[in-house]
């Protein structure tokens, strides 16, 4: 597959010159970096990270989408290129396609703002928001600052007991997100490790010499919060991430990089012996997930059938947005447990709900069927293929910022590999939206403006 990008030079228009600027070009990303930086805000629908029930940071989410608009209308620009509108407004169709044919279309309403928020208007505020790699490497800057505060909190809760509980014991590393949202603080030191080993790899033109040792230490450093997650997902797709950062600089640089990774394991997780016995375990239960199951992968393989049988049933369209609860006992084995055991990291033991089968692939098939997965899947495929290529192009021509193209391949890798095991749900899901739209912007925006800056 191979995606063409055909798009005007960016033209500046008269009232974008009339704007100083710093202030023209750089607030426009203050919506978008607070974005990030509030979803550390610790907000259950209840406490102060919330207003009315709705997180901050999904509220500053709406008033970057507000401020792009705004931006389009004083500039009188055009929004967006036809290959980016094609790749990013797709998805739109299949989801209004699936809210209209849903059983319960005002039941699915929800289902299909929260869908747009994420992966239609927030991608295409990055998108029109970022004006060149510095303002990219604000963004995945802000990204990695978050994963350091997480990670910095999840280690503390290891060291003193106060995490979520995990084998009887309350040293699970959840950050700020609590026992109900586990995969949220290794979702978030996830994009931070790949965002940082990307400019670890290829520093950006003009860092000062104090400044470049910091991202392979802070790369290295977020390794430990992410195994104290015992999130086997998250190490899957982190890995699979990395990979993809270090394959594409190049085979010298690759082989260098994969030593020196080498080497920090062994340090950090066997010479230190960070959770060694616990975090041996959780990898060698990764190799018998078909073999020796353990219940919650029973519960989501029993979760993966069920949804498979909602779209066995509605193929073209599935059961609508927001469906998969409804119809999940017509279609799961009694083996369905009632829901995950959470307790720990200040919360009291409850039982989480099993509402979606972990697999986003698997949950857009059943609510959305065929027409929702070729818009929504097809349109990560584009943007992960068009990223790719743009990257061997700027390698090849030495023309572009090649550290923002790692950091933006690598964190699509990342995404679409922990589909295979996580779906969008939490305080952390407006940061998907985040990630896709950087890397909307390596893929899709004007060559001018993935020039070096």
């Amino acid at each position: 597959m191979t995606l063409t990008v055909t798009a005007a030079p960016a033209v500046t228009t008269a009232r974008e010159k009339a704007l100083p600027r710093g202030w023209g070009h750089r607030w426009p990303l203050l919506p978008l970096i607070a974005t990030v930086l509030l979803v550390a805000v610790p907000g259950d629908g209840t406490g102060a990270g919330t207003v009315s029930g709705v997180p901050a940071a999904d509220l500053l989410s709406g008033v970057a989408v507000l401020a792009c608009a705004g931006r389009l209308l004083f500039l009188r620009r055009r929004p967006l290129t036809p290959a980016a509108a094609v790749v990013l407004g797709l998805p739109a169709v299949g989801l209004a396609l699936a809210t209209v044919t849903a059983s319960d279309p005002v039941a699915a309403l929800p289902g299909f703002v929260r869908y747009l928020q994420i992966f239609v208007l927030v991608p295409a505020a990055v998108l029109l928001l970022v004006r060149d790699a510095q303002g990219f490497r604000a963004v995945a800057g802000a990204l990695v600052l978050l994963a350091v505060v997480q990670g910095a909190t999840g280690v503390h809760q290891y060291v003193t007991g106060s995490g979520a509980s995990y084998m009887g014991e309350e040293i699970r590393a959840v950050g700020t997100f609590g026992p109900s949202d586990v995969m949220g603080m290794a979702t978030v030191v996830g994009y931070g490790l790949v965002a940082a080993a990307a400019y670890a790899l290829r520093t950006p033109a003009g860092t000062p010499r104090r400044l470049r040792p910091w991202a392979p230490v802070t790369a290295a450093l977020l390794v430990v919060p992410l195994m104290l997650s015992f999130s086997r997902g998250a190490w899957i797709a982190t890995v699979a991430g990395a990979l993809a950062v270090i394959a594409l600089t190049g085979l010298r640089q690759a082989v260098r990089a994969l030593a020196v990774l080498g080497a920090a394991g062994v340090v950090l997780v066997g010479g230190f012996g960070v959770g060694s016995e616990m975090i041996s375990q959780r990898i060698t239960s990764i190799t018998e997930v078909t073999s020796a199951p353990d219940r919650s992968v029973n519960d989501r393989y029993t979760m993966w059938a069920a949804a498979a049988g909602m779209w066995r049933e509605q193929p073209a369209t599935g059961v609508g947005l927001k469906g998969f609860p409804a119809h999940r006992d017509g279609h799961a084995s009694i083996g369905l447990s009632a829901g995950s055991d959470t307790a720990g990291a200040g919360q009291e033991f409850r039982k989480q709900p099993l509402l979606s089968p972990h697999n986003m692939y698997l949950l857009v098939l059943s609510e959305q069927g065929l027409i929702g997965f070729t818009a929504l899947v097809g349109s990560w495929a584009a943007l992960l293929v068009g990223g790719v290529r743009r990257l061997v192009l700027a390698r090849a021509r030495r023309t572009a910022a090649v550290d923002c193209g790692l950091a933006a391949v690598g964190l699509m890798t990342w995404q679409t590999v922990d589909f295979l095991y996580a779906d969008i749900g939490g305080p952390s899901t407006v940061l998907t939206g985040i990630v896709l739209g950087l890397a909307a912007w390596w893929a899709l925006a004007e060559p001018e403006r993935t020039s070096a800056a």
